[in-house]
């Protein structure tokens, strides 16, 4: 699984740096859930790579059908989670939702990334023939 290699290296990337950032600056720049929100991006992204497999391995044909499945799925989810946090919750808000959209960009920045290189060596045999 190329895939969730890479996502557990990303991870561990991204939540090194945040580490860094939040020992250094504190809750100024980082929002004190923020590993309540890594969490849920490293869960969503890889349970939207499980869907996006699952739809592949049934139907090759309708590819995008289920690629953009997921990822409406993961925005659905995503609103979801800013409005329970800002209903609920009424301190740090925007940080709340900056922090949350930095590494939404981030995670979704990363799927798109393993899918054009997973997309790649087909597009180079599609141009062959």
């Amino acid at each position: 699984m190329n895939f969730i290699r890479n996502l557990l290296i990303f991870s561990g990337v991204i939540g090194m740096l945040m580490g860094v950032i939040l020992y250094f600056t504190g809750n100024q720049l980082v929002h004190p859930f923020i590993w309540y929100i890594f969490g849920f991006f490293v869960f969503v992204t890889a349970l939207t790579f499980y869907i996006s497999r699952l739809g592949i391995s049934y139907d090759k044909d309708n590819f995008q059908l289920y690629y953009f499945g997921s990822m409406g799925f993961r925005m659905i989810l995503s609103i979801g989670v800013i409005f329970v946090y800002v209903f609920l919750f009424s301190e740090n808000e925007l940080q709340f939702v900056l922090n949350f959209f930095v590494l939404y960009f981030l995670f979704t920045g990363f799927e798109i990334y393993s899918l054009l290189a997973n997309l790649r060596p087909n597009l180079k045999r599609q141009d062959q023939e």
